[in-house]
């Protein structure tokens, strides 16, 4: 395709979008379970209008987007508190959960080169890590290696300890995993650097924004955050249960001096002036510090609490239903909206694309093959009518037509 010799009418661009359209996963009839958050709330037209009046922004420059500045700052501030960061914790928002695991590995290598002397460092990550971390580990000339999974899906602690070598940098942990739900055990894993004045790495792009609720509406929830003493930065993604529009994401490392000497990026030895940049990118867009500050302000704590007290509520009516279902179990013991379901008497993947032929979007998995959902509260109007059509796909599910790759 080549850029057109005439321009194309604002209506016409639109009818195009529009048709095209079509084709995506309808996420707002809660028919997807990655990707999209929806709470089919009034959050949506709040996002709306943080977007709009943010749309031409960039927030690379604080000095002429002063009111940029002070949003993100205090969605630091904010997200800090979540997680019982320190007074001495500093961070940034990045563009979503992969360059803020790029941000807390980069300075993880910087500390263990400029502490320790190493400098070709070793990425411990647990075989359910988020593939963020074999990227880092790659933009950063780290090697990755991988820590077993238990048979509860969690992060092998006594198969990591002898994988721990004078070149770790740092090890990570899940709160929660992606691919099951399940919450590694931080405190060993984060003892077990600890002991080695390693870096430690609390994943929680997934739960930053939903365990401290699920902790606070009574339920038990291992430690998982700064209360951890071993724990040296986290990651949290605003636009996934923090349910900001994409991408907003926030890393933070427990000492702020290390985010200022590691990770922010200064430099003026070119005729420019000072350049600044506090995560990888450069120009940054906008509206995303925008709606995350405005959804965070909108909700607040209560606002949070309900919407997580209503997720909680649909899983606990899909894990049931599935339960309920012979021949079906969940992996592992999900700690909240995140899980995965298998069968030992049925082709999975076969399930599966009845499912698909039915309109929904279940993501696949491998090892052992399974298929995947990440809940959100605007599912609730959708439970019976998936159960019934999940019922019907086992009873009648056919040869597989192959796994098809998805993408979260």
């Amino acid at each position: 395709m080549e850029l057109p010799e005439h321009g194309t009418s604002r209506a016409e661009i639109v009818a195009a979008m529009r048709a095209r359209k079509q084709l995506d996963a309808q996420w707002y009839a809660g028919r997807t379970f990655s990707l999209v958050y929806p709470t089919d709330t009034e959050v949506d037209e709040v996002l709306r209008d943080a977007n709009e009046l943010y749309l031409f922004e960039n927030a690379l420059n604080p000095f002429r987007f002063p009111s940029l500045a002070q949003m993100h700052d205090e969605v630091v501030a904010m997200t800090a508190g979540l997680l019982h960061a320190p007074p001495t914790a500093g961070g940034s928002m990045t563009s979503g959960g992969t360059e803020s695991i790029l941000m807390a590995m980069l300075v993880a290598r910087e500390r263990a080169r400029v502490e320790h002397g190493i400098e070709h460092g070793q990425l411990l990550a647990p075989v359910s890590a988020h593939p963020a971390f074999a990227k880092a580990a790659k933009y950063l000339g780290l090697e990755l290696v991988q820590i077993p999974l238990a048979d509860d899906f969690r992060a092998d602690v006594e198969a990591a300890r002898p994988l721990v070598n004078e070149r770790t940098v740092v090890i990570v942990g899940s709160a929660p995993g992606y691919p099951h739900g399940v919450l590694d055990p931080i405190e060993a894993l984060a003892e077990l650097a600890a002991e080695r004045q390693i870096a430690f790495h609390t994943d929680a792009c997934v739960g930053g924004f939903l365990l401290p609720f699920v902790e606070s509406l009574g339920h038990e929830v291992a430690p998982y955050d700064f209360r951890v003493e071993g724990v040296t930065s986290m990651s949290a993604d605003v636009h996934k249960y923090g349910y900001a529009t994409k991408g907003a994401s926030v890393v933070l490392h427990r000492e702020k001096d290390w985010w200022f000497q590691h990770q922010l990026f200064l430099f003026d030895q070119w005729p420019g002036g000072l350049y600044g940049s506090p995560a990888a990118a450069g120009a940054r867009p906008g509206a995303p510090v925008a709606a995350a500050w405005a959804v965070m302000m909108h909700l607040g704590r209560p606002g949070y609490l309900a919407l997580t007290e209503r997720l909680l509520r649909v899983r606990d009516a899909i894990r049931a239903g599935i339960d309920a279902i012979d021949g079906l179990r969940v992996l592992g013991d999900p700690v909240a909206s995140v899980m995965a379901f298998t069968s030992d008497a049925f082709d999975i993947g076969a399930i599966g694309d009845v499912m698909d032929d039915r309109g929904w979007h279940l993501d696949r998995q491998s090892n052992p093959h399974a298929l995947h959902m990440m809940l959100s509260p605007a599912h609730d109007k959708v439970v019976d009518e998936f159960l019934a059509d999940l019922r019907e796909a086992v009873e009648q599910h056919g040869p597989s037509r192959g796994v098809t790759p998805r993408y979260s």
